[in-house]
């Protein structure tokens, strides 16, 4: 039980950890910019595609935790998009402020 309990901790860990990325390399572009959840897989582990590949999951559930939070839109095709139904690439950018963005719900 106490390894289980260890395991959620490292996750939360690793989620804060990519949902900080996400928000540093957001912050680094100008407005309206938009980045690829695979930047942040990047910022998190490394240029080794063998590491960071495996996390790209990871980084859009924690764009997907940001989105249900107001800090970001995930769009496909340029069009604002719900993380969880969006297949295929997704871009990810700051909420514009101007209350724009689709309501959520």
């Amino acid at each position: 039980m106490a390894g289980e309990s260890q395991e959620g901790e490292g996750d939360a860990e690793a989620g804060a950890a990519m949902e900080a990325a996400i928000l540093e390399l957001l912050a680094a572009r100008r407005d309206g910019a938009t980045i690829c959840p695979s930047d942040a897989a990047r910022r998190v582990a490394g240029e080794d595609p063998a590491v960071w590949r495996p996390l790209m999951d990871d980084a859009r559930a924690a764009a997907a935790r940001l989105v249900a939070r107001g800090e970001v839109v995930v769009t496909q095709r340029g069009e604002p998009t719900d993380p969880a139904l969006a297949r295929g690439p997704i871009r990810i950018r700051r909420t514009s402020g101007d209350g724009a963005e689709p309501d959520s719900g």
